[in-house]
């Protein structure tokens, strides 16, 4: 999903941080409705096909328009948090996410995160599923590996 920031932060700083944080667009108030337009345009144009709700690693398949689970062929069943954080390890196979990364992504601004929210999620996980799908990077944080 296309994201576009609208925001009065003019500064080039807030731009960049804007952008390497996902948006794909930034927009900086005050602006003319006409640019708003186009680069909603211009958004929709970039996503060109249609895009898959499925996201495939090997044996794992995740179904975000279905919230379903599968790993070598079986159904799993993970909670609503878990389904998000095995999302955000399929949109990036192969790259590594820190806990304050995973904890940006999972958890809402006014929400409080537990000290050890994101590791009992990852333990969830593992065990419904098998323990090497995501691996620990020592140090660093989690990834779950390209198949090959």
């Amino acid at each position: 999903m296309p994201v576009l920031v609208i925001t009065a932060r003019s500064a080039v700083e807030d731009r960049i941080a804007g952008l390497d944080l996902g948006a794909d667009d930034y927009l900086v108030k005050p602006f003319h409705i006409g640019e708003l337009l186009a680069r909603l345009r211009a958004l929709t144009r970039r996503q060109g096909q249609e895009v898959s709700p499925i996201l495939r690693n090997g044996t794992l398949l995740l179904d975000q328009a279905s919230h379903e689970v599968w790993y070598q062929g079986i159904q799993r069943q993970l909670s609503a948090r878990e389904f998000a954080l095995l999302r955000e390890f399929l949109l990036r196979p192969g790259i590594i996410l820190s806990r304050s990364e995973l904890e940006e992504r999972l958890y809402g601004w006014n929400e409080e995160v537990e000290s050890n929210a994101v590791e009992f999620l990852l333990h969830g996980v593992r065990k419904k599923l098998d323990a090497s799908v995501i691996k620990n990077i020592r140090g660093v944080g989690w990834m779950v590996p390209r198949a090959e």
